[in-house]
């Protein structure tokens, strides 16, 4: 593999009455490219970590193509443009989502606006949303596919960045270069790979091969491997009902992949926290 073949661009429990560090409690998922279940995926982590009983925000941070209130059949009394617009808070606008005993800031789909916000707009709502994450004992931001100005801004002081992908080469090479941008900016970023749609776990690990390959042989840099979601039939099923699949398919390979992913990533802050 060389360099040139990946281009640059492209019931719920109180929180602690410890509060974390700012950032460090936020999960930013993102992904090189679109279609690779990113949005399914931060639902799942949100919706497994408040099983595991963590008070949890899930934040559609994909401006203006927002739909994690469509996945879920929810239907928000307000949402992030009410936010922008400033007629709510960013506190205000974060809603409870019963089926799932997480809290929920909604975006807004079709909204040009809030995909060119300002800059200092933009920088705004990230430190805004910072604040608000120490209420909370996690917080997940599903991000925009891409690098853009957007993401890069929302996502570059959080805690983790996950990185979401699948077996498809364009799939890969936009994580590669999602991960080599966010690394080359920030050397002490804390990058991890998901592996998602794998038709098996043995799968999943070649292509997690491929990309630390290539961050090895280019960046000099190792990002672990976060997790492998496998390919599964009870995904569709549950996005195509407007159902979470940890309600309507808890005992489904997927569902039992993110919960395993999910119980790493509590296991490893902690392990950080008591350091």
């Amino acid at each position: 593999m060389t360099e040139k073949v990946f281009p640059a661009s492209a019931p719920m429990a109180p929180a602690s009455n410890v509060r974390p560090l700012r950032g460090r409690n936020v999960i930013a998922v993102a992904s090189g490219k679109g279609g690779v279940g990113k949005t399914w995926f931060s639902i799942t982590l949100a919706h497994a970590l408040a099983r595991m009983g963590k008070n949890a925000l899930l934040f559609d941070g994909d401006l203006g193509l927002a739909n994690v209130d469509i996945q879920l059949g929810f239907q928000p009394k307000r949402d992030l443009g009410q936010v922008i617009e400033g007629t709510v808070t960013l506190q205000r606008a974060a809603e409870r989502f019963p089926d799932g005993g997480f809290d929920i800031i909604a975006g807004r789909s079709g909204s040009g606006t809030l995909a060119t916000l300002p800059s200092q707009a933009l920088s705004s709502l990230r430190n805004d949303l910072f604040d608000l994450a120490r209420d909370y004992d996690y917080v997940i931001m599903d991000m925009g596919a891409g690098v853009d100005r957007t993401v890069r801004t929302l996502c570059g002081p959080a805690g983790t960045t996950l990185v979401v992908t699948n077996d498809e080469p364009t799939s890969i090479t936009d994580a590669y270069a999602f991960i080599k941008l966010t690394h080359v900016t920030n050397r002490n970023a804390d990058l991890r790979v998901v592996v998602n749609l794998a038709q098996t776990l043995k799968e999943g690990d070649r292509t997690y091969g491929t990309i630390l390959k290539a961050c090895q042989n280019f960046l000099k840099f190792k990002p672990p491997l976060a997790g492998i979601i496998r390919r599964d039939l009870k995904v569709r099923d549950a996005i195509r009902n407007q159902i979470p699949i940890l309600t309507r398919s808890p005992g489904s390979d997927a569902a039992n992949d993110v919960l395993q992913l999910a119980q790493r990533l509590v296991k490893s802050k902690e392990s950080v926290e008591k350091a």
